[in-house]
């Protein structure tokens, strides 16, 4: 809408354009095709500290970048905007009078009379469901793969959608879920977790749609549901790929009619959740194998969303130790040192975050100061590490340094140059000759 109006008038207007940025609430700017902002409302100057001068770029601004955000490793809706001609929308880091933060920026294109791009309105919306600081509570996160997630959050929470999560175990699931809720017009309800590995039949029903006075030995008095209690809010069912075949049925019943009966009643109840799934399984191999209803995985992945193990966001690793020492010893003032955390970054973490967490206890343990070394983590944790035996890497390299330290790597692990050939794939004759080249 706001398109179609400002391409009839006149945007050298200048009281026209502050009046327009001005009527919106959240930080607004208007910029051109080449990333100079043109106009920006108060709010924008204020939480950036910015006065337009009709030559300072978006990214320069907000990113403190010098070069526009798809050339520094992010997605930049100017661009996706004008290659589709579409409003576009993305979650990026920006700095802002309060610090680092995650801001939700939407971008509009603006027409000229030839129907041409000449301008762009782009909004932004601070994030609250999640922080760049350390923080007690809540999900924080810094690295690409955890800000995918967080935008991601974002654009399900505005629906009533079903969300199925999916990742390894310890990877916050329910975090994520009590960020989606709490992001939602149903924030003010109940957010009601239900554990589903090792329910019984039985203890299902009773646990999720409640049971009357009498309905089986044991039964004193009527129980309301965690289906019931989670009325006007949302229903996290933790697990749901160990939930048997047989109890899928009724979970399934509950999706398609909205409705349930306690156990031993007769009164149809209608239900009133929003429902977001989680597992660790892989769901669409168990509905191959017949593990898992194919009806009940439409129902509940709607909106699946990937969410990523640790080694894959090692850079968020800093800001989750120092969070997690602030939850379990807000009384303390301890630290980690950069050896130690650089131990952590290298190890691949099975146990994802439910891992770290258990390892920066028992460090703080064993710790007899106010800083964590490297020899108080878990002898699993430590491992050799120089500038020859990196195999992850924080930049981007190219090829033949790869190669380089790939073979010093290596080579520090197999002294046998024939066995070292054969597991490398190539002849001695070869392997000989890359080593020279790296001598």
């Amino acid at each position: 809408m706001v398109s179609k109006l400002t391409s009839k008038i006149r945007l050298d207007d200048d009281a026209f354009l502050d009046g327009l940025l001005n009527s919106y609430t959240n930080p607004t700017i208007l910029m051109d095709k080449n990333y100079v902002i043109v106009a920006a409302n108060e709010a924008y100057q204020k939480q950036y500290g910015f006065k337009v001068d009709g030559k300072s770029h978006c990214y320069e601004i907000s990113h403190h970048f010098k070069k526009p955000c798809d050339q520094a490793g992010e997605t930049c809706p100017l661009k996706l905007c004008l290659e589709s001609n579409s409003a576009q929308r993305s979650l990026h880091v920006h700095h802002t009078e309060h610090g680092d933060e995650h801001v939700d920026v939407q971008l509009s294109p603006i027409h000229d009379e030839n129907g041409e791009i000449a301008y762009f309105l782009e909004t932004m919306a601070s994030v609250k469901c999640a922080s760049t600081k350390p923080q007690a509570e809540g999900l924080v996160g810094n690295s690409i793969a955890f800000n995918t997630v967080i935008e991601m959050v974002q654009r399900v929470a505005c629906s009533d959608v079903s969300v199925l999560l999916q990742g390894e175990s310890g990877t916050g699931k329910e975090l994520v879920a009590e960020a989606i809720h709490k992001a939602s017009s149903r924030s003010k309800g109940p957010f009601v977790a239900v554990d589903c590995s090792g329910l019984t039949e039985s203890l299902f029903e009773s646990e999720l749609f409640g049971h009357e006075k009498g309905s089986f030995t044991g039964a004193q008095s009527r129980k309301i549901g965690l289906v019931e209690a989670a009325s006007g809010g949302t229903l996290f069912l933790d697990e749901t790929g160990d939930i048997p075949l047989n109890l899928q049925t009724k979970l399934l019943r509950l999706m398609e009619t909205g409705s349930f009966r306690r156990v031993g009643g007769v009164e149809s109840l209608k239900a009133d959740f929003r429902l977001i799934s989680a597992t660790h399984r892989n769901l669409r191999s168990m509905v191959d194998a017949g593990e898992f209803r194919k009806d009940l995985y439409y129902r509940i992945s709607a909106f699946p969303l990937h969410l990523p193990a640790l080694r894959e966001r090692t850079d968020d690793i800093p800001l989750l130790v120092d969070s997690m020492l602030k939850r379990f010893y807000p009384e303390f003032e301890i630290t980690m040192s950069d050896a130690a955390t650089k131990q952590l970054e290298h190890y691949p973490f099975p146990g994802n975050i439910r891992e770290l967490s258990n390892i920066v206890q028992r460090a703080t343990l064993m710790t007899d100061g106010d800083v964590i070394e490297t020899q108080h983590l878990p002898e699993e944790c430590i491992t050799e590490t120089d500038t020859n035996d990196k195999t992850c890497f924080s930049d981007l390299i190219s090829l033949k340094e790869l190669e380089k330290r790939y073979l010093h790597w290596a080579m520090n692990r197999v002294d046998n140059k024939t066995e070292l050939a054969e597991k490398l794939g190539v002849s001695e004759r070869t392997l000989y000759r890359k080593l020279e080249q790296l001598d």
